[in-house]
């Protein structure tokens, strides 16, 4: 289990590891709360509510295998509206 000290004015570094895993970068807010196990940190992200959607988990999933398909050259590209069309009815 990652270490940390209780600094002056009581700050701590979270571990690098903890940082990577929580994604958590300078300059991002955390809520500190108090529970019956300890002391919660819990990231707090701000995402604008119209672009939720993209970052929910199966939608990033998407965007991973997309990408993929991208760099392994899994992708058709149309020259024209029409060509993609009748490539669906096929």
């Amino acid at each position: 289990m990652p270490r940390t000290v209780v600094r002056d004015k009581g700050q701590i570094t979270i571990p690098v590891e903890i940082r990577k895993a929580a994604h958590l970068e300078e300059g991002d807010d955390v809520d500190v709360a108090m529970t019956a196990q300890g002391i919660l940190l819990r990231p707090r992200k701000t995402i604008d509510s119209t672009q939720a959607w993209f970052w929910t988990p199966s939608w990033q999933k998407r965007e991973r295998e997309a990408s993929e398909d991208i760099r392994r050259g899994r992708v058709r590209t149309f020259k024209t509206d029409e060509d993609f069309l009748r490539s669906l009815e096929k």
